[in-house]
C-alpha cells in the first residue's frame, strides 16, 4: 500500500471512532428533576434540531411534566412519542406542549420524535 491509501485508510477507520463516540459514548447532559410535597416535577425540554437535555432523571412513581419547547420547524421534531407509556403529542412550533408521565418502576424510557432520529429518555431512580 502507498502512503496516500495508508492515510485513507486510517483517516476513515478515524472517522467511524469519532462518528461512534459522538453518538454512543460523549456524555449525555442530565437534569435531575426533584419531587416535592408529592407535586409533579417540571422539566423543560427543548426541542431544536434535538432535545436538549436528552436525558433526564426523575424519582420512580412519581408523577413528571415534562414541558417541550420546539423551537425546531423540522417535520421530524413534530410530535414525541413515548412508546412504553402509549403517548403520542404533537409539538406546536413557537409553542409549549406538557407531556406527564409517572414512571412506575426504576429504569429507562425512552421517548423520540416520529421517525425515532431524535431521541431521549427518562430514567427512573
Amino acid at each position: 500500500m502507498t502512503g496516500l491509501e495508508w492515510f485513507v485508510l486510517t483517516s476513515g477507520i478515524g472517522a467511524i471512532a469519532l462518528i461512534n463516540w459522538y453518538f454512543f459514548v460523549a456524555p449525555a447532559r442530565a437534569v435531575v428533576a426533584i419531587a416535592t410535597g408529592g407535586a409533579a416535577s417540571e422539566i423543560t425540554i427543548t426541542v431544536d434540531g434535538g432535545y436538549n437535555p436528552p436525558h433526564v432523571r426523575v424519582p420512580a412513581g412519581r408523577p413528571v411534566r415534562l414541558i417541550f419547547d420546539r423551537r425546531d420547524t423540522g417535520s421530524c421534531s413534530e410530535e414525541v412519542v413515548f412508546p412504553d407509556f402509549g403517548i403520542r403529542k404533537y409539538l406546536p412550533t413557537g409553542q409549549k406542549t406538557v407531556v406527564e408521565v409517572t414512571p412506575p418502576a426504576a429504569g429507562r424510557y425512552s421517548f423520540m420524535c416520529g421517525m425515532s432520529m431524535l431521541r431521549g429518555t427518562v430514567e427512573a431512580v
